[in-house]
């Protein structure tokens, strides 16, 4: 397995049997947060960067905002979408967001598919904030999205939107994988790579993504028994860690 495919790859569900649930899923979108700090370049693009901390951010001049965004927007209040920024997407890429998202994330026994959750909507606002990274990944966004409309209508004479699933995964198949995909699909894996942790970030922020992976949340606990013995065993650890009472009844 590449460095690429140990990071943030994982096969499209559906696309083949070996295809991952959205538990197993979760693992590559933490791997993804870590790798999202990492250098590299995505159809030209430098992405994934060290952060830069917000009080310097907040000046830095960019194509979106050329004398700096300034400080984030009061979280108190409800903006509407657009409100704080123009949004991005024209027609065509709303629905290619979409329909990807929708083969990435699809509606199974764990949950709805992203569609459904707004997760584009969110890929929107995320490629339209005048923020560093988020400026980065707009043209890798736009030109990838670009690009499979173009490859949709080169192999099947319809943009990826109106294709059959089955002609979807084609597609997919070819560039879920950055580490094995072939020469001419290495920048489209890149794309694809990027928008799918941009989409399952997304998605498992919301109540109905914590629910697919078993996530609570801050819960109140009148006790802690420590970690399952499945997963001690799993680990290969033993449980150091005794309970009070247990200890003051000896």
């Amino acid at each position: 397995m590449s460095q690429d495919q140990k990071e943030v790859s994982v096969t499209v569900r559906g696309a083949s049997p070996g295809g991952v649930s959205r538990r197993e899923a979760m693992q590559w979108v933490l791997a993804a947060v870590a790798a999202s700090t990492m250098p590299g370049k995505v159809f030209g693009q430098e992405v994934g960067r060290t952060p830069t901390p917000q009080e310097h951010a907040a000046k830095q001049a960019g194509e979106l905002v050329p004398g700096g965004y300034g400080m984030d927007p009061n979280l108190t209040k409800t903006y509407k979408p657009g409100d704080v920024w123009p949004l991005t997407f024209n027609e065509p890429q709303k629905k290619a967001s979409a329909s990807l998202a929708d083969v990435i994330l699809p509606r199974d026994k764990w949950g709805p598919a992203a569609s459904e959750l707004g997760v584009p909507a969110m890929i929107d606002e995320w490629v339209s904030s005048p923020y560093p990274q988020t400026q980065g990944d707009r043209p890798v966004v736009l030109d990838g999205l670009g690009w499979i409309d173009a490859e949709s209508g080169k192999r099947f004479s319809k943009p990826f939107a109106e294709l059959s699933d089955e002609q979807k995964h084609a597609i997919c198949d070819d560039i879920c994988f950055t580490g094995t995909a072939k020469p001419e699909f290495r920048k489209a894996a890149d794309f694809f790579s990027r928008f799918r942790s941009i989409a399952a970030s997304a998605y498992y922020g919301t109540l109905q993504g914590w629910a697919a992976i078993g996530y609570v949340g801050n819960v109140q606990m009148t006790r802690f028994d420590g970690p399952p013995a499945s997963v001690l065993k799993k680990l290969g650890v033993t449980q150091t860690v005794k309970d009070p009472e247990e200890e003051e009844d000896k």
